[in-house]
């Protein structure tokens, strides 16, 4: 097989596969993308949901790749890269959190009248772009 290396702050998406390669500095991959073996991936790219990256690609730092198969369709902004490190912060909060508020609990059988609302912390990067203009 093919050793995967995910260097520091590499973010993985829900659903992706990443076979063999090199995820560098915090990359983002997106949700359901597919890594083969050998791909490089410089630091702080960004791989859009749902891309097919063909074994043996090597992507240079900072690249927007997307598609099946996947292609280097812009750089990645100043812009971008801070919204992509602002949500790997919060994934890498949760363990924390997660410790510090486990408990034994029942079933939730129905929601409660009471029950406080989510705090929106996180834009999409659709509406996160569209607010700066």
């Amino acid at each position: 097989g093919v050793t995967v290396v995910l260097e520091e702050s590499a973010h993985i998406g829900h659903g992706a596969i990443i076979h063999g390669g090199h995820i560098g500095q915090n990359c983002l991959v997106g949700m359901n993308s597919v890594v083969m073996d050998n791909v490089e991936l410089g630091a702080e790219c960004i791989v859009g949901a749902m891309s097919f990256l063909k074994e043996g690609m090597e992507i240079p730092r900072r690249k927007l790749v997307v598609g099946n198969p996947a292609k280097i369709v812009k750089d990645v902004s100043d812009e971008m890269i801070k919204w992509k490190t602002k949500g790997t912060e919060l994934y890498q909060q949760l363990p924390a959190q997660l410790h510090d508020s486990l408990k034994e609990c029942e079933p939730l059988r129905k929601e409660p009248k009471d029950r406080p609302s989510q705090s929106k912390k996180y834009e999409t990067w659709g509406k996160a772009k569209s607010s700066e203009s």
